[in-house]
């Protein structure tokens, strides 16, 4: 395995940590809401009253975060190498997996992991183990 050394950001990468740390504090804090992002979206799906304009800022601002950026600075090259197939059907298992694990990778393994609920940990260890699988699958078996 070769780094990269080029991509290598250590300081970036944690102060990016950071951020999403202190603001998903915040939002726990504030809101006494978990910043899931899985269940943020899917609670629009149910239209609750009273509950819509928070989440539907959520999403905008997560949207409009890279926007932002982009005005200061210039947007990293996006690279996917993958097919339309392999990414619909890579979207649909990852849904599937947040449905059926309660939740995804920001509300467990984020949010669930710092409030050391058992629950987000099992789940972090599950969707990071598959994951890892999965790599190893892809890379060294068929690839």
């Amino acid at each position: 395995m070769m780094i990269d050394w080029t991509s290598f950001t250590p300081w970036t990468s944690l102060a990016g940590g950071a951020l999403i740390g202190l603001a998903t504090a915040m939002f726990l804090l504030f809101n006494g809401r978990i910043a899931g992002i899985s269940g943020i979206l899917g609670g629009l799906l149910q239209w609750p009253k009273g509950d819509i304009g928070w989440r539907v800022a959520f999403l905008l601002g997560l949207v409009a975060a890279p926007a932002a950026y982009g005005l200061f600075a210039p947007l990293p090259a996006v690279q996917v190498d993958a097919g339309t197939a392999t990414l619909v059907v890579a979207g649909l298992l990852v849904g599937i997996g947040t449905r059926y694990g309660a939740g995804c990778t920001s509300g467990h393994g984020v949010c669930g992991l710092s409030r050391r609920s058992p629950r987000s940990l099992v789940a972090t260890a599950a969707f990071m183990a598959a994951g890892f699988v999965t790599v190893f699958i892809v890379r060294h078996l068929i690839g």
